[in-house]
């Protein structure tokens, strides 16, 4: 009732005689890369928010940004803007950026990122956490669509099916998270890679059989790698396969191309996968199988989508005095709406 309650409040305080009058939520960007512009262009989308500005450590003056009047604005500047901003999105990525910057930033702005390496969650959201408590501000984190979207199905389906098996299969498509662990290796000058779901492992699964499959049986890593002149080759490779939490537990491929050949044939970003429950209901043992699938022409571009319909629920619960770290789980789904909670019951539920 408190979630619904605070929607209701935030839509009906500026009711006029022609409606609503939406007030609209400030947003920044921390990072201007794939994610930092997916969020650009789904800020546009979104009439009840408004781009204010976008930070970065490079020179503001030689980012080229696609929203016509926002300032960019270099790190060292960020609290300049701390009373213009409702929720800073951060863009940064997970290996090493994050970690620093998402306890650091949930000190003076409510934030939302995507950190995705799922061993670490919980003792990066203890950091945000105690960081934005002492700010009093929110800290969402984890956000996207594995950890995010993926996370919501296999909580749902485990709490229907609670006897069964739950099976999370990524691609065929781009990682960024495991991408930029790569071009963050000594020798690497771009790079990319594809998670390939084992076709075999799929099937097994679908069928309800509930197989017992390891890390390696599920999926393949395959990584198009461009190195810097001089480079020790096979150092990098290895490097790449024995990654901790990125590579170590999967059959990896590392395959070295020109700049030219990653620009030609590896410069879409698509993604997808699959969160299967099979499990049984009854005395009897009836078998179900639940299934929820997404297939992406951008990754970045989805999981920025997802970002920023999170960043409105920041700013509710922010509204509403909360304060802390949160993840998915936390959010009621409402929140993620621009719809108010009347609209939501007629239209959705």
């Amino acid at each position: 009732m408190l979630y619904l309650l605070t929607i209701q409040i935030i839509y009906e305080r500026n009711i006029g005689e022609e409606g609503y009058t939406m007030e609209k939520i400030r947003i920044g960007i921390v990072g201007y890369g794939n994610i930092g512009r997916g969020v650009e262009l789904a800020v546009e989308r979104n009439e009840d928010m408004e781009l204010k500005a976008i930070f970065t450590r490079r020179e503001p003056e030689s980012v080229q940004i696609m929203t016509e009047g926002v300032p960019v604005v270099h790190m060292d500047d960020i609290l300049s803007m701390k009373d213009e901003i409702d929720v800073m999105i951060l863009c940064g990525g997970s290996a090493t950026d994050l970690p620093v910057i998402g306890p650091e930033i949930v000190k003076n702005f409510n934030t939302i990122d995507s950190f995705d390496t799922h061993a670490k969650i919980p003792e990066y959201f203890a950091d945000v956490d105690a960081s934005a408590k002492a700010g009093g501000h929110i800290g969402i984190i984890s956000v996207g669509w594995d950890p995010g979207m993926f996370s919501l199905n296999r909580i749902y389906a485990e709490s229907i099916l609670v006897q069964g098996d739950t099976y999370t299969f990524w691609g065929k498509g781009v990682s960024q998270g495991h991408s930029d662990a790569i071009r963050r290796v000594k020798g690497v000058k771009n790079a990319i890679q594809y998670t390939v779901p084992v076709e075999e492992a799929v099937e097994q699964v679908r069928s309800g059989c509930g197989p017992k499959l390891t890390t390696r049986d599920k999926h393949l890593r395959e990584c198009y790698v461009v190195a810097e002149e001089g480079a020790d080759l096979k150092e990098i490779e290895e490097t790449i396969k024995n990654m901790p939490n990125y590579f170590s537990d999967y059959n990896t491929t590392v395959t070295f191309i020109t700049e030219e050949q990653l620009k030609a044939e590896h410069s879409k970003m698509p993604h997808g996968g699959f969160v299967i429950r099979s499990g049984e209901t009854g005395r009897e043992g009836s078998k179900h199988v639940i299934e929820y699938s997404l297939k992406l022409d951008s990754n970045p571009e989805f999981t920025s989508s997802v970002l920023v319909c999170y960043a409105r629920a920041a700013y509710r619960l922010a509204k509403n005095g909360d304060s802390g770290a949160k993840t998915v789980f936390d959010i009621a789904p409402g929140l993620l709406s621009m719809k108010s909670a009347e609209e939501l019951r007629a239209e959705l539920l």
